[in-house]
């Protein structure tokens, strides 16, 4: 699902509130979300999982291209882990 087909559901389920009104609603959520792991915190949504940042160190990665060594730098990427209540329905057990 993409954000545009995520915006259409909830203002098809909600129908008292304005598409544009639902699409506000949605940009916020994704921007603080964000905005929060930019800053290095950690965001929960109970039953759903938990977005955080990791650190990787820099390394030396290679080139699949020509194969020569490359130096990768430091950075920050993130990561995802799922709820328990989410874990659960993806298995079948809720």
């Amino acid at each position: 699902m993409i954000r545009s087909e995520l915006i259409q559901t909830i203002a098809d389920e909600n129908p008292h509130l304005y598409q544009r009104d639902v699409e506000r609603i949605v940009n916020t959520i994704f921007d603080e979300i964000t905005n929060a792991l930019a800053q290095g915190n950690r965001v929960e949504l109970r039953g759903f999982g938990a977005f955080s940042v990791k650190k990787r160190e820099a390394r030396v990665g290679r080139n699949p291209r020509t194969g020569d060594s490359v130096q990768v730098d430091a950075k920050a990427v993130p990561f995802f882990k799922t709820g328990k209540l989410l874990r659960d329905r993806l298995n079948g057990k809720a």
